[in-house]
């Protein structure tokens, strides 16, 4: 029953596909924040429902795993309801129609994922690798961020829709560079690009329906979408390009070399994984329709055998307690069903005939061909041989040679074999029929590249030079296969180590913040003061001789000579609260200066205030008056050089404000909110008292706040006054 909800949902997508071939994409929104113009609006197209149907069809089969892998959990359920959590997460980023709600979603596919890989938190290593996983990938959310901010300048909205119109050209902004940069930032950290890739070995400290939904299927494919998605709003330029085909190509080999050098089930697949999706953003960096079909092909094909080997490494070390592929063998004995879940996807995975994953590798083979040098066509097949090798070792090694097992080892339960020989099975079919996904295939490769071709597949292209190279493929394969124990012997290097980079990063954060920390966090209201009025001089400063200076003064305001004399009796009262040599001398200057701010409001039209301003004042003097005097009198706590310091640093924030609020009241701006308070307190807020009406009504819950805060403290006064009575009564 618990996969009944995603299978619906596949059921409903599958039907959504078939009216977005017959009546094209559409959006469906509700409001969000209007004031601001954003909606929470959904677009849904081929690239959309294509997506959407993998991660509800594969959800329900991870669902329906993973209630057998964990049993009887004591959190079994929490891990549930956060696994549904990281599914509705990833269909919000697939289907978002806004760049802000995309966001919104990626930042809470990172959350839960979070939470998935830490779901064993007794253990050290799970909670690294869950923090290290979302260190990383939220950085590159906030990139995200930043990139939705700049295309929102760019074009004047965040709408997906209306930017994939086509009626706007972002390539000739001045901001286009760092656009594409923080785009493929976001991209590369969720899909585990180059130097990125580190986090998704390590994650491979989650449980297995973690890793067989998040990082094989769904998650990493996050940043595939993304890349997919902006290619018609920002692809077609050398930078996009390059980066693409550079970082997927390093990404590809890398990721495929290190998979067999590993003999954990998992790592070999998550590496594998890793070339898997640099060869993804291989071809949608080549961006044309031919190079697109294929990624999406590739995509499915990866998707199915992928997923299947997961889940049959989590079957296996449910079974046997261990994951080493060098201490596995026999198990086609004692886990049949498994077994034969397994090899049809290694097969699939190494490139074999009649399988999908053949047909992605031909179709990857071709495009490289045709869009590259000949160097990229022996990187590719080196990276698809080694993968070919790595899921061999995954699918096949455990289950052939000698039972290495103890005799008690038994089939898994049909909770852990049915979705991955499901899996498998979609695979076959795919590679024997692969008409069936010509009609989705097309409506996606459109939805990225503007072009009527429909997509061709075909299980057999006659003799031709692809041929070829998936026969040399699949003959390395073999041979690496057969020489893994001497190949990871001689492997050179083992790792590039660039999750030192990470590891450098937080080291360097983590001294910077003791060097800085202490003198922050002082404990000291002194220095508290002087950071936030320091930050504030040196912020305002910048950004005035950034700015081009101060506004041009279109009018100016008469200063009469009562008003002048008040401020200078403001002024004065102050400095001698600071250079007071006694406690009532300055409890005396602090209620000048606040009793000549109440005059100011009483000539300026705020009696109000003035009240409240008279009453706190005489409250707060008569309060300081009866404490003070109970207190030593002043001392000498800090050196003249200090005073001199403190004394500069008053004197230039006081008078860069100022100056601000001068200038500012000078300019001949108007505000919008006076107009509006005007307007609205009579006739929302039902009374002729501005003031009053905004403390009430639209700043209610602001008031009653502060009115409960005041509460608080009389409550407390009050009760520690009465325990003093106590105690001098006992």
């Amino acid at each position: 029953m618990l996969g009944l909800p995603p299978a619906l949902l596949t059921g409903y997508f599958l039907y959504l596909a078939r009216a977005v071939a017959a009546q094209g994409p559409f959006a469906v929104g509700v409001p969000w924040m209007p004031s601001l113009g954003l909606s929470l609006s959904f677009h849904l197209d081929g690239l959309a429902v294509l997506f959407a149907t993998v991660i509800t069809g594969i959800g329900t089969l991870i669902v329906i795993y993973a209630v057998g892998y964990l049993g009887d959990h004591p959190q079994a359920g929490r891990f549930l309801a956060i696994l549904y959590g990281f599914m509705g997460s990833m269909l919000g980023v697939v289907l978002s129609d806004s760049l802000i709600a995309v966001f919104v979603f990626w930042e809470l596919t990172g959350f839960t994922s979070y939470l998935l890989i830490g779901f064993e938190h007794d253990r050290p290593e799970a909670r690294r690798a869950a923090l290290q996983a979302l260190i990383v990938t939220g950085s590159g959310g906030l990139a995200l961020l930043a990139a939705a901010v700049m295309i929102g300048q760019m074009s004047g909205g965040v709408s997906l829709s209306g930017l994939l119109s086509g009626n706007v050209s972002l390539r000739e902004h001045d901001l286009y560079a760092a656009t594409v940069a923080l785009v493929l930032l976001a991209a590369f950290t969720k899909s585990a690009q180059f130097p990125f890739h580190f986090w998704l070995p390590n994650a491979m400290e989650a449980p297995t329906p973690v890793s067989a939904y998040l990082h094989s299927a769904t998650m990493v494919k996050a940043g595939i979408y993304l890349v997919a998605r902006m290619t018609p709003i920002l692809g077609g330029s050398a930078p996009w390009t390059t980066a693409l085909v550079g970082v997927g190509a390093l990404t590809m080999v890398g990721g495929a070399y290190r998979a067999v050098t590993e003999t954990d089930l998992k790592r070999v697949l998550a590496y594998s994984t890793i070339g898997a999706l640099g060869v993804l953003t291989l071809l949608l960096g080549i961006g044309t329709r031919a190079a697109v079909a294929a990624s999406l092909v590739y995509l499915l094909a990866h998707a199915c055998y992928k997923g299947a080997l997961f889940m049959v490494a989590g079957a296996v070390e449910h079974e046997t307690g261990t994951r080493d592929a060098a201490a596995l063998g026999g198990l086609r004995h004692s886990m049949p069903l498994t077994a034969v879940a397994a090899v049809l996807a290694a097969t699939s995975m190494a490139g074999a005939p009649l399988f999908l994953g053949f047909i992605a590798k031909e179709q990857l083979y071709d495009t490289v061909r045709h869009e590259l040098a000949w160097p990229a066509v022996v990187l590719a097949v080196g990276a698809s041989a080694l993968m070919g090798a790595a899921g061999l070792i995954a699918g096949v090694s455990p289950f052939a040679g000698r039972p290495t097992t103890s005799s008690g080892t038994h089939e898994a339960p049909p909770s852990l074999w049915s979705g991955p020989l499901v899996l498998a099975v979609i695979g076959l079919i795919g590679g024997v029929a692969p008409a069936i996904l010509e009609s989705p295939l097309t409506l996606a490769t459109g939805a990225i590249v503007r072009g009527a071709e429909p997509v061709r597949l075909e299980a057999w292209h006659g003799l031709t030079p692809v041929l070829l190279l998936s026969v040399l493929t699949l003959l390395g394969s073999l041979v690496l296969y057969v020489s893994r124990e001497r190949f990871r012997r001689g492997a050179w290097p083992r790792a590039l180590r660039t999750e030192r980079l990470y590891t450098f990063a937080g080291g360097t954060l983590d001294r910077l913040s003791r060097v800085i920390a202490p003198p922050l966090q002082s404990a000291s209201l002194r220095s508290y003061v002087l950071t936030i009025i320091v930050t504030t001089i040196v912020l305002l400063g910048s950004s005035l001789l950034i700015g081009g200076g101060l506004p041009a003064r279109s009018r100016s305001t008469p200063v009469h000579l009562h008003e002048f004399a008040i401020a200078a009796l403001i002024i004065t009262a102050a400095v001698s609260a600071a250079t007071a040599r006694s406690n009532m001398t300055a409890v005396l200057s602090l209620g000048t200066v606040g009793y000549g701010v109440a005059v100011i409001y009483i000539l300026f039209g705020a009696p109000d205030l003035a009240m409240t301003q008279f009453a706190v004042e005489t409250l707060t003097v008569v309060i300081f008056v009866l404490v003070f005097h109970q207190l030593r009198g002043f001392g000498d706590l800090s050196t003249g050089l200090v005073k001199v310091r403190d004394a500069v640093i008053a004197a230039a924030g006081g008078t860069l404000i100022a100056t601000l609020v001068l200038f500012i009241g000078a300019s001949g701006t108007t505000s919008r909110l006076a107009a509006y308070f005007a307007e609205a307190s009579p006739r929302l807020g039902h009374g002729s008292n501005i003031v009053n009406v905004m403390l009430v009504d639209f700043r209610g819950f602001d008031t009653l706040g502060e009115i409960t805060v005041l509460v608080t403290v009389a409550v407390g006064v009050r009760a520690l006054l009465r325990l003093g009575n106590k105690e001098r009564h006992g």
